[in-house]
């Protein structure tokens, strides 16, 4: 595996320094988030030509980094047709960006069925996902003609909220340029924590062909609620899914989340250890 973090997590600085701190730091990849990186320049849809995709992309080949995904985290679930539109603007508008910035994958989590992008009852049913699946279509087909993977984090408080349903929506749109970001953690919720092992043993089983990339992170209990927090600081197990990568997804991009500058090496010195034990 490659082992990579969240840029917005690294120390902040302008990007061509954090790029320089974060390989200092050992990691080989990141996840780009435009919106919460780029602070000097505009990032508009109209501003994402080739040539600021080929500046960064020679910016992170500079420093060693790849870029593993273009996180877009957009609900392509708004029943607001007009902020709809917006959004899957943007989402094209990435897609373009990526095939000259040389990323991986172009991310989304699978949003919300209300313009607050917030977590209700309504995301886990039939109905969310249908409309979550009509709207993600022509976005993967735009990708397809692209030549860009795009990629679905499944996510509990999301419309597509564990393993089944995701198998749903790669099994409806049947694209290979629609693929998985897997991160056990965000499969989980008070209810189900203590089935973890299950859960992610489900998840590798559904979806492990189609995973592009991989999200770890840890979470510990606060007052009953699940906080996450960097990898080796919680509850979790990361045996069955270092063994997956290193069995079936060997040099996948697989990013930290939820780190701190202070902690993030240790973090994945903590996970090269148990790799190199399986």
């Amino acid at each position: 595996m490659q082992i990579g973090l969240r840029l917005h997590d690294a120390k902040q600085l302008p990007l061509e320094e954090r790029l320089v701190e974060v390989r200092k730091q050992g990691f080989v990849c990141g996840h780009l988030a435009l919106s919460k990186v780029i602070r000097e320049n505009t990032i508009d849809n109209s501003a994402l030509t080739p040539g600021y995709a080929m500046y960064l992309k020679n910016m992170f080949a500079k420093a060693g980094i790849d870029i593993a995904v273009l996180g877009c985290y957009l609900n392509l679930a708004n029943p607001d047709q007009e902020q709809l539109e917006k959004i899957k603007e943007r989402y094209l508008a990435n897609i373009r960006f990526a095939t000259h910035l040389g990323c991986g994958v172009v991310g989304t989590e699978t949003g919300a069925p209300n313009t607050a992008y917030e977590y209700e009852p309504a995301c886990h049913t039939e109905e969310a996902l249908q409309t979550f699946i009509t709207n993600l279509k022509p976005v993967v087909e735009y990708a397809q003609k692209m030549g860009v993977i795009f990629a679905i984090e499944p996510v509990y408080k999301h419309i597509v909220c564990n393993p089944k349903r995701a198998r749903q929506v790669l099994d409806t749109i049947n694209s290979p340029n629609l693929q998985i970001i897997l991160d056990p953690v965000n499969l989980l919720y008070e209810g189900n924590y203590r089935e973890r092992e299950g859960i992610i043993n489900e998840a590798i089983e559904l979806l492990g062909d189609d995973v592009a990339v991989v999200h770890i992170k840890d979470f510990v209990l606060e007052e009953g609620k699940m906080k996450s927090v960097a990898a080796g600081t919680g509850m979790m197990n990361y045996e069955n899914i270092l063994r997956f990568i290193k069995e079936k997804k060997p040099y996948i991009h697989t990013t930290l989340e939820n780190t701190t500058p202070e902690n993030a090496v240790c973090a994945r010195e903590h996970l090269e250890g148990i790799y190199r034990l399986l």
